[in-house]
């Protein structure tokens, strides 16, 4: 992995991040190469099928349940311990948080051929599916409108139309049009099986519209831009910012995988008060879970921090 071990500062220049801030996104940019890209996944699916290590069970709750048990296995999979902490993402946070990080949570987002969009949506405090915050920035309450999370969104296959890329709104992270204490009723029926719109999507089983502010309220899609990327590329957006994805139309082994990884400055509290997750038709204990500090010093204290993974091999901050 030459490109995450490369010791100069890989910042936004002053025009990109300018972007950023107008449009709430920037991407896609070049993480590896596609060859790069091609032995990382490789090796990360095969040693992801190895769960002995793996931070959460895997629980039998239902089709939802593997939303949250493949969590975080970058806490015990090295390859992706170093992916998190890669300059050329790391650096590109900072840029936009500060030099202080910590990767909270990631996440594999797989579509197969024939899987539904996922649903227009918006997050924050991460409390969408539980009612619990799982971020608070300082100063800020569970009801305030906060900063959420950046996401860095890679493409570990390529990512088209066909089969099922990202979608954003730029320029929508300013304003919150869902209230993330409401409830949503989590329904395993719903999955692969409804149509908004005329394009099959949903989410993961719970439908967000029980969320919307205004309930009569929809998304403009005709402002909507489709981030189609090369295996290898990232896209870094607020989670407050409105995102999607199409469905999976492909025939055949055309598969899309995204990575998610998520960041916050080291002064914003993860997971306040709470001993376990609840999401997606399952809950798992944080017993095992830590954040890992990706880039810098964590002057604050506020959270539980690793400097290994569960495997014993230590995680390099950049």
């Amino acid at each position: 992995m030459t490109s995450s071990t490369e010791r100069t500062n890989i910042a936004l220049s002053a025009d990109e991040l300018a972007s950023f801030h107008k449009n709430g996104y920037i991407g896609p940019l070049t993480i590896y190469s596609p060859d790069e890209m091609d032995q990382i996944w490789k090796t990360v699916r095969r040693e992801a099928l190895d769960r002995s290590h793996a931070a959460y069970p895997e629980v039998d709750s239902g089709i939802g349940a593997p939303n949250i048990f493949n969590y975080d296995r970058h806490l015990d999979i090295e390859l992706l311990a170093e992916h998190v902490c890669n300059r050329r993402i790391v650096d590109r946070v900072a840029s936009i948080l500060g030099p202080d990080l910590l990767c909270w949570r990631t996440e594999f987002f797989p579509k197969y051929p024939g899987d539904e969009g996922t649903d227009w949506h918006q997050a924050d405090t991460f409390a969408n599916a539980s009612g619990k915050p799982q971020l608070l920035w300082p100063g800020e309450s569970e009801d305030d409108f906060g900063a959420g999370t950046l996401t860095v969104w890679t493409a570990f296959t390529e990512s088209t139309r066909e089969n099922g890329c990202l979608q954003i709104i730029p320029g929508s992270q300013n304003k919150m049009n869902y209230d993330e204490t409401k409830h949503m009723d989590y329904n395993e029926g719903r999955i692969n099986s409804e149509v908004k719109d005329g394009v099959p999507r949903g989410f993961f089983g719970y439908d967000y519209r029980q969320l919307q502010v205004d309930p009569h309220w929809r998304p403009n899609e005709e402002d909507a831009v489709s981030l189609t990327m090369e295996k290898g590329q990232c896209v870094i957006f607020w989670s407050t910012l409105m995102h999607a994805s199409l469905p999976n139309t492909a025939t055949g082994k055309n598969y899309r995988m995204g990575f998610a990884s998520r960041y916050v400055p080291t002064k914003v509290r993860i997971y306040p008060d709470t001993d376990h997750i609840e999401e997606y038709g399952g809950s798992i204990s944080l017993e095992n879970w830590a954040a890992v500090l990706a880039r810098g010093e964590d002057r604050f204290q506020h959270n539980k921090i690793t400097s290994k993974t569960l495997k014993g091999t230590p995680i390099r901050p950049a």
